[in-house]
């Protein structure tokens, strides 16, 4: 409900209110790496474990005959996980310290959930990479660290975990780095931020609290190094894209000359006074208010779910975008794409699906398979006849429409899209699309 007569103006965003911000991580690594426990591990030192749940963990480590903590418990939701001791399905742990509120999804290791990890990566700000100090760099590090690459996540953390079973060796911990770091050099990719620290999330050591077993680290703990983050700096920061969810018209003769833009701002921000163009149309207008419930607002930053009136009375409908001017997306029924495939069923030249972009849909037909990624950096299959589950490929779309579309190394939140089955309704492909884009009069 949109209450025009309060009029509080403010330069910040609905969404910043907290001081402390959150951060949104995901974990990644290989199969008993140790995420659940390293997780575990940072809800029991930061106190974030209720009562009931804390002796529902020592209840079950006895049951097992640990004689310690088996803080894996603490996120392994599912009977199957508990059971068979491992991460299924994607789970989001939520706590916060005196410095920063975090959101962590903790991904499967295996390979045949890389869908799951992907899922769970592509909201992430920043990402923990799990490596057994035993095992060293294994496929699915390469895997991981890939697909945080191609998501552009760009603070990463390297735990190498289990330093207490390789006698916390700072030799094997020095030659894990220097694989991480050569394969950093390989990528594309060259904003990332890699942070390496050695710990044991079973003992705690660098966790929450410094290790005494590792003299020879002399950087932060994997908390300090997190509450130190800024969420600010780490928020995508291109132009500003504001797709329409839906068109507000009161139904109270009060308000009977309210035409109110409701949705969320990605990317940038907007204040009162901008001069926006309407997109498809290509109209133009300047904005009037921004509104936030019962609050009105100079400004509105990236991630802020608003309402937005413009000064001109100009067509506007659901999906729609509203953008600054001169700060245009391209418009276009073709794409070239970078996909992960999600489907037991393999993608093949010539199938046609949906394509869910935004808020707008299109049917949409794989024109070209053009390669396999490896995600060892080493180079890609050219030419392949098909594309099978959790493999990441290149391909090019013909859309049913056009649509109002960024690159994702440009824009995140406009630069991805779903492919779904029309069949079956399932997700089969999550895809990112790559410069350069063809223009809609390119058709």
């Amino acid at each position: 409900m949109i209450k025009t007569k309060t009029h509080i103006k403010s330069n910040f965003s609905p969404l910043k209110k907290n001081n402390l911000g959150h951060l949104k991580i995901a974990t990644a690594g290989s199969v008993d790496d140790g995420k659940s426990t390293l997780i575990g591990r940072l809800l029991y030192d930061t106190k974030s474990l209720t009562d009931d749940k804390l002796e529902a963990i020592e209840e079950k480590s006895r049951q097992r005959g640990f004689d310690y903590l088996d803080f894996s418990l603490a996120t392994d939701g599912l009977v199957a996980e508990r059971e068979q001791g491992i991460t299924i399905d994607v789970a989001h742990i939520y706590f916060s310290t005196r410095k920063k509120s975090f959101i962590i999804a903790d991904t499967p290791g295996h390979i045949e959930y890389t869908r799951n990890m992907v899922t769970g990566a592509s909201t992430a700000q920043a990402s923990i990479v799990l490596i057994d100090a035993r095992n060293g760099v294994v496929e699915q590090t390469y895997r991981h660290f890939f697909i945080n690459n191609l998501l552009r996540i760009k603070n990463v953390v390297i735990a190498v975990n289990k330093m207490d079973l390789v006698d916390f060796s700072e030799e094997k911990y020095k030659i894990i780095k220097g694989e991480i770091e050569y394969l950093a050099s390989k990528s594309e990719y060259k904003d990332q931020q890699l942070t390496f620290i050695p710990l044991s999330a079973l003992q705690g050591d660098n966790v929450v609290s410094v290790s005494e077993n590792m003299p020879w680290y002399q950087g932060e703990t994997l908390l300090q190094h997190l509450e130190k983050l800024d969420t600010e700096d780490i928020s995508d920061d291109s132009q500003v894209r504001f797709p329409v969810q839906t068109v507000i018209r009161p139904k109270i003769a009060t308000y009977h000359d309210f035409r109110g833009y409701a949705g969320k701002i990605y990317g940038g921000d907007f204040e009162v006074g901008d001069k926006v163009t309407v997109l498809p149309s290509l109209t133009k207008s300047t904005i009037k208010s921004i509104h936030f419930f019962d609050k009105e607002y100079a400004r509105a930053k990236s991630g802020s779910s608003v309402t937005i009136t413009l000064n001109d009375n100009v067509n506007v409908s659901r999906g729609d975008m509203l953008v600054k001017v001169d700060e245009e997306p391209t418009i276009t029924k073709q794409l070239d794409a970078t996909i992960c495939w999600m489907d037991s069923a393999p993608l093949q030249v010539s199938q046609k699906y949906y394509i869910k972009h935004g808020v707008n849909d299109a049917q949409a037909k794989i024109t070209q398979l053009n390669s396999i990624i490896k995600t060892d950096f080493s180079g890609k299959t050219e030419n392949p006849s098909e594309l099978a589950l959790n493999q990441i490929g290149d391909i090019q779309l013909k859309l049913s429409k056009p649509m109002l579309v960024d690159a994702y190394n440009q824009n995140k939140s406009n630069g991805a899209f779903i492919l779904i089955n029309p069949k079956t309704n399932n997700t089969v492909g999550v895809g990112f699309i790559n410069p350069p884009l063809i223009p809609r009069r390119g058709n």
